[in-house]
């Protein structure tokens, strides 16, 4: 057995997720779960067919390190297609085990002892407790509520020769905001002359509502040129335990990549990335994405009009914001086990994304789901 004194724990701070917790109790509660960011419905079945084929053809051994080729050929030209940005396939394309992987991965290439790493809150859990377990330094800017917008002015004073990078979710989880133009302008003029690295995690690129276009960090040339962009498939094709997703990044970035990414996980499902060459050709499936969540969206903020939650505007992702501030006094952990235990609907509460807690007594609901579901839950808050 092993003596407690033996084991020194990387992360003493660090418990298990918010996401882990909230969907158990749901299940133990039988809740509709709209905590944890997953469709409730299927994933393309032409696309469930073509791995099943793919497997049957044999393609059930390792892939290349960096991915499949004909499937970083296909990013390539997405890429050229939605941004009109080419990545070359060989040099700058990584398949990857998921987003999250590639982000852990990207920080591990960059960030040494005595770095500091430049978040903004409320920030997805994965970035602080990676940036930690390298000897980096945390460095939060909060977004301004309730419209989670950005102090460019506070960015620019919290840069130093110790800021080795900058991490931007965009669109934005938890908050469901998404960086303007102006915004990225405003953040390419502040790295220029540094030696500054962004990470930029886009999973939800193509979940982007009201008429608005994805400002990806691929159309300006000043920070393409030191970022590592992050993509989910899973996101895309609805598919989110399949757990594979792909990094872009400049020639020299991406070689260090590579070399953190071999020891990591080496490679990526092969069936899977044989499919999805073939797949991603298919441009409609994924730019009709913001039409088809826009929708649910609006089905879920429509059915909840006359509650007595705060409605917040998602302008990207598939979260909707709501804010109880009129129903409870609650701090917002306790006021979400509360809706599941007594109401039997599971939701994120977002103090748990920021380093301080900050409760603003505003709730995370996915809206990734089936009407009937959104419908059930939107009378269930309706009722509260």
């Amino acid at each position: 057995m092993l003596n407690g004194s033996l084991i020194n724990s990387k992360l003493p701070q660090v418990g298990t997720t918010i996401f882990t917790i909230m969907s158990k109790l749901a299940s133990e509660h039988n809740a509709i779960n709209l905590s944890q960011g997953f469709p409730d419905y299927s994933c393309s079945q032409e696309l469930v067919e073509l791995i099943h084929k793919k497997m049957l053809a044999g393609n059930n051994q390792y892939a290349p390190m960096q991915g499949l080729l004909s499937l970083r050929e296909a990013i390539s030209k997405k890429m050229g297609l939605v941004y009109e940005k080419k990545y070359d396939a060989e040099t700058e394309i990584t398949i990857t085990a998921g987003a999250t992987q590639a982000i852990f991965t990207a920080i591990s290439t960059i960030v040494s002892p005595g770095d500091e790493v430049i978040i903004f809150e409320p920030a997805y859990d994965c970035y602080a407790p990676a940036i930690e377990l390298f000897g980096g330094k945390v460095v939060p800017v909060t977004l301004q509520f309730p419209n989670y917008t950005i102090n460019w002015q506070e960015v620019a004073s919290l840069i130093n020769t110790k800021t080795r990078a900058i991490i931007i979710n965009n669109p934005n989880n938890p908050s469901s905001s998404v960086f303007t133009k102006k915004d990225l302008l405003q953040l390419e003029n502040i790295v220029r002359n540094t030696d500054i690295v962004i990470i930029s995690d886009e999973v939800y690129e193509h979940l982007i509502f009201d008429g608005a276009e994805h400002q990806s960090i691929a159309n300006f040339k000043g920070l393409a040129e030191r970022s590592f962009v992050v993509f989910s498939f899973g996101k895309t094709y609805h598919a989110t335990g399949w757990k594979i997703g792909y990094c872009i990044a400049p020639k020299e970035l991406m070689n260090e990549f590579r070399k953190i990414h071999q020891f990591n996980v080496f490679c990526v499902n092969n069936p899977i990335q044989q499919a999805l060459a073939e797949y991603v050709e298919k441009a409609e499936e994924y730019l009709s994405l913001p039409n088809f969540f826009q929708e649910k969206r609006d089905f879920f903020v429509d059915k909840l009009i006359g509650s007595r939650f705060t409605i917040y505007p998602s302008r990207g992702t598939y979260f909707q914001l709501l804010g109880y501030e009129k129903i409870s006094n609650e701090n917002d952990v306790v006021f979400a086990e509360r809706l599941i235990k007594e109401f039997k609907i599971a939701s994120i509460p977002l103090s748990v994304f920021y380093n301080k807690k900050e409760d603003n007594k505003v709730l995370r609901f996915c809206f990734a789901k089936k009407n009937e579901t959104l419908l059930r839950a939107a009378e269930i808050l309706k009722s509260i």
